[in-house]
C-alpha cells in the first residue's frame, strides 16, 4: 500500500513535492472537525462570513509571488502567467462574497392574508471539493468560496500534482476567525477519496476534471442521494463567421487554443471558419503560432510550457499520430520547436487542417497544444458541427452580428456561448455544460443553489 506521493516538476524531472497519504484515521478526524465546525458556522450571518472569508482572500492574495512560482514548478505554467491565476482566484472569490446576501435570501411567494410563506437556503453541511492541476486555484475557488458563504464546512482533496495549491489555501484561511476544521485540505489517493465520497458526513461533492473520474465520483456516491457536481471534458469549437474581424478571432482564438499548452476544459480545439476567411485564419494562425515561445517555465521570455508529464506528452503525439494517419495536414514544423523532444514534456504547438470528425483531434477531448481547422460555408454547417461532439462545455461565434450570434447560441448544445471571445469564465455567470462536460453549476447566484438545499416555511396565524 503507497503511502506517499510525489510531484515531479514537469519542466526537468526533479522533485517538486513529496507528501504523506492521510491515513483511514486522519480522514476520519478530518470528517469529525468538519461536522462540529460547520454545525457552528451556520449560525453565524452572512455579513460575519463575508468578512472572515474576505480576510482569508486577503491573506491568500498577500502571498502572490510564492503561490505563482510554486504553481509553475508543479504543473508547468510559464512564470509570465501563473500570477494572474492567483488573481483569478481572487475575483472570482470577491464576486461570490458579494453576491452571497442577495443569493442566500429567502424567497418568498405572493402574499396570503394569515399566511407567513418563505423558502429559506440552508447550507447541505461537509462539502468534499475535489479539484485538479490544470487550474489548480481558479477550480478550487468556484466551491470553496460559495460553500463556505453559504454555512458549509469544507474538505479539499487536491490533485497531487498540484498539493501545494491545497495547502496554501488552508493557510490563508487559518487565521481569520473560521471554526477550526471548517476548511481542511487532504492528501489521498483514489481509495481514499472513494471513502471521503461514501462517508455519512460528507452531504455533497464538487469534482472537477475527466469524464473518467467523474464516472468514479458518480459510483462512489451511488445511493446516498448528496448532490455531486460534476465539471468534466471539452472538445470547445469555435465558428469564425464571414463577417468576423479576422485579426480578433485569430489572436483571441490561438490563444485560446495553447494558452496554458492547451490544457483548459474551455480551450479551443476545434475551429470552423467561412470559406471566404478559411486561407487568410489559416495564414495568420499559422504565422503567430510561430512566434511562441517553447521552454523552461521559469523563464520569463517562455510563453509556452511543457505539459504536466511525460505521459500527458505521450497522449498528445498520439492525437497528432491519429490525425495525421486519417489524413490531416499539419503546418508546423515540430523542429522550430526545439524543446519539443520524444521522452519529455515539451509538446510544439500544432495547427491542423484537412481534419474531420472521425480523427480524436475533433471528437474528444485532447489537453494539449493542438488545434484543427475545418471549412464551412454556412451557418447550419458550423452549428451542425458544432454541436457533432460528446461534450458540451463552451461554444464561441465570431461575429459583428449579435442578434444572429444569439439566435444561433440558441441552437448551440453547450453551457455557454461566447460572441468575440472564448477560454474565459465570468464568475457573474454560471459554469456549466451538457453532454459528457457534467452536470450541476458553480458561480454566479446559481451556484449558490446547488451548495444549498431549500427549506419551506408554511406558517398560518391564528
Amino acid at each position: 500500500m503507497t503511502t506517499e506521493f510525489t510531484t515531479i516538476n514537469p519542466a526537468d524531472g526533479s522533485v517538486a513535492v513529496q507528501r504523506a497519504y492521510a491515513t483511514a484515521a486522519q480522514l476520519h478526524s478530518a470528517l469529525q472537525r468538519a461536522v462540529q465546525a460547520q454545525a457552528a458556522w451556520k449560525q453565524v450571518s452572512v455579513a460575519d462570513r463575508a468578512s472572515k472569508v474576505g480576510k482569508g482572500v486577503d491573506a491568500f492574495v498577500a502571498r502572490k509571488d510564492e503561490i505563482a512560482a510554486e504553481l509553475t514548478r508543479q504543473m508547468g505554467r510559464p512564470i509570465r502567467y501563473t500570477p494572474g491565476e492567483v488573481a483569478g482566484f481572487e475575483a472570482r472569490a470577491r464576486h461570490m462574497i458579494s453576491i452571497a446576501d442577495s443569493a442566500l435570501q429567502d424567497v418568498k411567494p405572493a402574499a396570503i392574508d394569515g399566511f407567513n410563506r418563505f423558502i429559506r437556503r440552508e447550507p447541505v453541511g461537509v462539502v468534499l471539493v475535489i479539484a485538479p492541476w490544470n487550474y489548480p486555484l481558479l477550480t478550487a475557488v468556484n466551491a470553496i468560496v460559495p460553500a463556505l458563504m453559504a454555512g458549509n464546512a469544507v474538505i479539499l482533496k487536491h490533485s497531487a500534482q498540484t498539493p501545494l495549491a491545497a495547502e496554501r489555501i488552508v493557510e490563508a484561511f487559518a487565521n481569520v476567525g473560521l471554526p477550526d476544521g471548517l476548511l481542511q485540505f487532504v492528501h489521498t489517493d483514489h481509495a481514499g477519496t472513494q471513502s471521503l465520497i461514501k462517508a455519512k458526513e460528507v452531504n455533497a461533492v464538487c469534482f472537477t476534471g475527466s469524464v473518467a473520474g467523474g464516472e468514479a465520483v458518480e459510483q462512489a456516491a451511488a445511493g446516498r442521494f448528496i448532490h455531486v457536481g460534476l465539471e468534466l471534458g471539452g472538445n470547445d469549437p469555435a465558428y469564425v463567421r464571414a463577417d468576423a474581424n479576422l485579426d480578433h478571432a485569430v489572436e483571441t482564438l490561438v490563444d485560446g487554443a495553447f494558452f496554458n499548452s492547451g490544457q483548459s476544459c474551455c480551450g479551443i480545439q476545434r475551429i470552423y471558419v467561412h470559406q471566404s476567411l478559411f486561407q487568410q485564419f489559416v495564414d495568420k494562425a499559422v504565422a503567430l503560432t510561430r512566434t511562441y515561445v517553447l521552454g523552461d517555465p521559469m523563464d520569463p521570455n517562455t510563453t509556452l510550457g511543457p505539459v504536466v508529464r511525460v505521459s500527458a506528452a505521450n497522449a498528445v503525439r498520439a492525437v497528432t499520430a491519429d490525425a495525421l494517419a486519417k489524413g490531416a495536414k499539419a503546418l508546423i514544423d515540430p523542429r522550430e520547436f526545439p524543446k519539443d523532444q520524444e521522452g519529455t514534456a515539451f509538446v510544439a504547438p500544432q495547427v491542423f487542417v484537412n481534419v474531420d470528425h472521425t480523427m480524436q483531434l475533433m471528437n474528444d477531448e485532447c489537453f494539449g497544444p493542438v488545434v484543427g481547422i475545418m471549412a464551412v460555408s454556412t451557418d447550419d454547417e458550423a452549428v451542425h458541427l458544432m454541436n457533432d461532439s460528446p461534450y458540451g462545455l463552451t461554444a464561441s461565434i465570431f461575429t459583428q452580428d449579435e442578434a444572429t450570434a444569439l439566435a444561433l447560441g440558441d441552437r448551440l448544445e453547450t453551457g455557454t456561448v461566447f460572441m468575440n471571445r472564448c477560454d474565459y469564465l465570468d464568475p457573474a455567470l454560471a459554469w456549466t455544460g451538457v453532454k459528457n462536460t457534467g452536470r450541476g453549476a458553480t458561480l454566479s447566484a446559481v451556484g449558490y443553489e446547488h451548495l444549498t438545499r431549500p427549506k419551506s416555511f408554511h406558517l398560518k396565524a391564528l
